[in-house]
């Protein structure tokens, strides 16, 4: 089980309330868990996507360990600006559009 990390930004505080049910909130807006399985990491996810899609405010992003995605790294993002994550050789890179 791979450490989950959730970083929000301008939502509500719902997800605050929900997240820290689960996870760690080591600084405003940033959530750890070392050790979320698959299941409960998807439904987090779940959740924080249908109250996003509902109220269509701020940004979330999930990122884990994911060995079969490129860079090792799993990204998940809600209401981000334009932007791509490529990868270039193993190593991943932040382009933006």
């Amino acid at each position: 089980m791979p450490m989950t990390i959730v970083v929000t930004r301008d939502v509500e505080a719902r997800y605050r309330g929900f997240l820290t049910s689960v996870m760690l909130e080591i600084a405003p807006g940033v959530y750890v868990a070392p050790d979320l399985s698959t299941g409960v990491r998807q439904r987090v996810w779940d959740v924080v996507e249908s109250w996003w899609w509902s109220l269509g405010r701020g940004a979330i992003v999930m990122v884990w360990r994911d060995v079969t995605a490129s860079g090792h790294l799993r990204i998940e993002t809600l209401g981000e600006p334009p932007k791509e994550i490529v990868d270039a050789d193993g190593v991943l890179l932040l382009k933006r559009n």
